[in-house]
């Protein structure tokens, strides 16, 4: 009698003749990586249809799956199908748990390596990392791939535990706003967070390789909030505004680009005019590309004033129309066109001051675009992972594919771009920990804006080397090279949104020239 399928069968012992003798249609089974699955009930269902697994009924087919699959798909059909263990044998291959450290080399940054030191990290990193990501992986991935492919929005659940675990108010960065709180249920102190804690919550967020997602995830808040907290003018509306999107209970967004004005920010159109008794700004105009900005409550407004530029925290009603926009991402982003007709707004809704919004849109985009960086980095390394993992499995010409010398000089260059990005990101991180915020604004605005060109630069190396690594996986969404494909179709969005590859690399050389001595050869 064949074993019974159950929760318990993995732990029955079969000998390989027992799965040798089922190798027909009306009993089908398989070895792989010492484990047996019976197929028979799977057949019809199989996505790849029945031809192949007839093919491999009663055989040991590890290597013929993992050279089609990913190790996840067997995960999700264990449970259902396996039927028990060969005898005298033990599984090979890691099946990692949520939180665990991947042990690819170069899959990890060099301090989470045991073998490893950096002057960087303590221990309340250790565990603020081991934290999240255990989150990450339990919590954000499974929905982060749902939402990735239906386009819907996070959900309020989500949201929720990320309020309660104070993952919402790490996103901001250090500051006020963390005194007090537990976060990650007590790994970290508020007070103790600073820019190392903050990277490792944007890369650790990074990881659920969702991209479309990843923006969606409060990234409006996380880039909208934060002038909020620095410029508003009444406290009580900061403090306000504050606490309803750190409990998740609103949601914010940034609305600066509009059709008219990308990364040339002083040709914005929209206009905010006094009333005649004023008492308020009357805001008209259109924004387009805003991130979050289809669920946004508040919108963190760049307006024409009278003599210059002003930004304005705007509170969504009904003459404020958003429609989605549908980019090369998912729709998970809620990537926004927004059209404000004479929508009214308290004069205490200013940030900064009138007619001066340049610095507040300036200093905020520091935070903006460091953050960028960081998970633009993290996915690169990702795409390491997946090509070291991909080279060292798929078999060519009878032998696996890191065998031939042109795929290890693309992974060189892979690792060496990725571990020096990843080097200067900690370089920049460590001067923000010995900065205030207005020596940030000063001093980091070049250095920053160069990274991130560089970083993105850097991506797209990556992502065209993986591509080629992965032939046509890496050009097919589904399956071993969907993580490919996503980064090869995405990582322009790290390119373009916070500022262009070309406007940031100016940006630091002119900043750069501000400092040059008089004194020359």
């Amino acid at each position: 009698m064949a074993p019974q399928k159950s929760s318990q069968t993995t732990s029955q012992k079969l000998t390989r003749d027992e799965v040798a003798k089922n190798n027909t249609e009306d009993s089908l089974w398989c070895i792989i990586d010492h484990k047996v699955y019976d197929l028979t009930d799977f057949l019809d269902a199989h996505p790849g249809g029945s031809v192949v697994l007839r093919q491999i009924a009663g055989q040991d087919a590890t290597q013929a799956f993992y050279n089609l699959h990913r190790h996840e798909v067997l995960q999700k059909y264990e449970a259902s199908l396996c039927i028990g263990t060969i005898e005298g044998e033990k599984s090979e291959v890691v099946d990692p748990k949520p939180g665990d450290l991947s042990t690819v080399p170069y899959a990890e940054p060099l301090w989470l390596a045991p073998v490893f030191k950096s002057p960087y990290y303590n221990e309340s990193h250790r565990r603020l990392q081991r934290a999240v990501r255990e989150f990450v992986d339990t919590d954000v991935y499974p929905e982060a791939q749902e939402k990735e492919l239906d386009g819907t929005y996070i959900s309020q659940g989500l949201v929720d535990k990320m309020a309660a675990n104070n993952l919402l108010a790490m996103r901001l960065g250090p500051g006020k706003h963390l005194s007090g709180r537990e976060l990650m249920g007590g790994a970290v102190g508020g007070e103790e967070f600073d820019y190392f804690h903050d990277l490792i919550v944007a890369q650790e967020l990074s990881r659920a390789v969702a991209r479309g997602f990843q923006d969606g995830n409060m990234a409006g808040m996380m880039i909208s909030l934060t002038a909020v907290r620095q410029w508003a003018n009444d406290s009580a509306l900061r403090d306000k505004v504050t606490h309803e999107c750190l409990s998740g209970k609103k949601f914010m967004c940034l609305a600066i680009t509009e059709a008219f004005a990308g990364s040339d920010v002083a040709g914005i159109r929209t206009t905010a005019r006094k009333s005649e008794d004023g008492k308020h700004y009357i805001i008209n105009g259109t924004k387009k590309w805003i991130t979050n900005g289809m669920f946004a409550d508040y919108f963190v407004t760049g307006c024409k004033t009278e003599k210059g530029f002003s930004v304005i925290l705007v509170p969504r009603d009904d003459n404020i129309e958003t429609k989605r926009i549908k980019t090369s991402y998912s729709t998970a982003a809620a990537t926004t066109f927004i059209e404000f007709d004479n929508v009214k707004v308290p004069v205490n809704h200013l940030l900064g001051k009138e007619d001066d919004g340049f610095i507040v849109i300036m200093s905020n985009f520091n935070h903006e675009r460091w953050a960028m960086a960081c998970s633009v980095i993290r996915w690169m390394r990702t795409i390491v992972e997946e090509c070291l993992k991909w080279t060292h499995q798929r078999t060519v010409f009878g032998k696996p594919l890191i065998t031939q010398p042109v795929m290890r000089q693309k992974l060189a260059k892979m690792i060496s771009l990725t571990e020096a990005c990843q080097n200067w990101l900690e370089a920049i991180t460590y001067q923000m920990c010995q900065m205030s915020y207005a020596q940030q604004s000063k001093l980091l605005g070049g250095p920053i804006g160069l990274l991130k060109s560089y970083a993105t630069r850097c991506a797209h190396d990556v992502a065209d080397d993986a591509v080629n690594i992965f032939g046509g996986r890496g050009i097919t969404q589904s399956g071993m090279g969907r993580v490919v494909e996503q980064f090869h179709r995405t990582y322009k969005f790290d390119a373009i949104l916070g500022g262009t590859e070309e406007i940031l690399a100016d940006l630091g050389v002119r900043q750069a020239m501000k400092q040059m001595p008089k004194a020359m050869l």
